[in-house]
């Protein structure tokens, strides 16, 4: 599983993104709690592709959290997100999930999964570097 960083701004896509690049490692970045709502799927998809940019050669996955609301994780679709964070019922769930999976995309229902939110921290690459030492397989 690729560490997973929790952005807010395109300064922690750019931390998380020089960490990953320092590390040799692929990271998941994954926007603010139904940040899709409020920021966009182009503007998340946008700020991300900016910092990949600046950071060639690091794998990276893109994923926004839509909430529970199915008609923005259509619209992150659309956008041509591959990995969408969606928490909704079961049958909003499986029409998302089918249409992602015709479009080479995933549905990921799961926010539990270990991640270091970059909110108020001050150095945050410096965080992302701290944080990805401790998370790598075989460092101890």
């Amino acid at each position: 599983m690729r560490p997973i960083f929790v952005i807010h701004d395109i300064a922690h896509a750019r931390a998380a993104l020089a960490a990953a690049a320092e590390a040799g490692v692929a990271v998941t970045l994954v926007s603010a709690p139904a940040a899709a709502a409020y920021l966009g799927a182009a503007v998340f998809r946008e700020m991300v592709a900016e910092a990949a940019r600046e950071a060639p050669g690091v794998g990276v996955t893109a994923m926004i959290d839509c909430g529970d609301d199915a008609g923005l994780a259509l619209n992150a679709l659309r956008h041509g997100l591959k990995a969408i964070r969606l928490r909704a019922c079961p049958e909003a769930m499986a029409a998302v999930a089918d249409i992602a999976h015709q479009l080479g995309a995933h549905i990921d229902p799961d926010p539990a999964a270990p991640a270091l939110d970059l909110l108020d921290r001050p150095d945050a690459q410096a965080a992302c570097r701290a944080w990805l030492l401790g998370h790598l397989p075989g460092a101890d």
